[in-house]
């Protein structure tokens, strides 16, 4: 898997890292190549010592298909839909899975995740909708801005027409969201095969209360104040600190 250089992911990944009045908004959005090379090729084949690449597992049934959310999408639900649980071969369980790693590396190490963790959801409506009302209930009525933006460059790179799309919900004992004063996440991957490509779609909301975003942001600010009294060919270099995120 290798991350693919997005500049519209990067600007919407520093406007979803926020500070509401009660959380923290983490949010972040990558795309990333399917097509393996080096390590992913050994690892693949570790992988497949489990069950052969086209062998289907089952997957959880989606949550977001529960979730009661608004249509901010601008397009009509499909009422006559079951989201019942679903399978993926492991091939496509393990780029799901390389996802994760690439993503979150070096702090979690998902190599052992198991396919009844995700779920296959039932249409982009089901996704929209879930994403929509989570972030318009966290930052309010920024999100008419944000949202369309959102939805533009996601389509723009991974043809969301076209997508599989896939969620992670962890239980609580490997959730990398669960640590305390979590109040809500979201993981989705939106998979178009035919691209050989995943856009990968992650974010949580912290209490402020838990100190979690709060220590992050205090401890870069920290690492700022030490950069600037380094001098560099006799000039001070000039820093600034990053925007709150993952």
């Amino acid at each position: 898997m290798k991350l693919l250089e997005n500049s519209s992911f990067e600007a919407l990944s520093s406007r979803l890292c926020v500070e509401t009045g009660d959380s923290h908004i983490l949010g972040r959005i990558e795309s990333y190549s399917c097509k393996m090379a080096g390590d992913d090729k050994h690892m693949f084949k570790q992988f497949c010592q489990e069950g052969e690449p086209h062998i289907l597992e089952a997957l959880s049934p989606p949550q977001s298909s529960s979730a009661p959310s608004p249509n901010l999408l601008g397009k009509s639900g499909e009422d006559g839909e079951n989201p019942l649980s679903d399978k993926c071969c492991r091939k496509t369980l393990f780029y799901l899975i390389t996802t994760l790693n690439e993503s979150f590396r070096p702090d979690y190490d998902f190599s052992a995740a198991r396919a009844h963790e995700f779920s296959r959801e039932p249409s982009l409506n089901w996704v929209a909708n879930a994403v929509n009302s989570s972030l318009y209930s966290a930052v309010g009525e920024e999100f008419n801005t944000l949202g369309p933006d959102l939805w533009n460059a996601i389509d723009q790179e991974i043809n969301l027409q076209n997508c599989d799309i896939y969620s992670y919900n962890p239980d609580l004992d490997s959730d990398p969201f669960g640590e305390e004063g979590s109040l809500w996440s979201f993981n989705y991957f939106f998979y178009n095969k035919k691209l050989k490509r995943i856009v990968f779609f992650t974010c949580r909301s912290v209490s402020v209360l838990s100190g979690y975003g709060r220590s992050c942001l205090d401890n870069e600010l920290d690492m700022e104040l030490d950069d600037d009294e380094e001098e560099v060919d006799g000039f001070t270099e000039d820093r600034y600190p990053r925007a709150l995120c993952v």
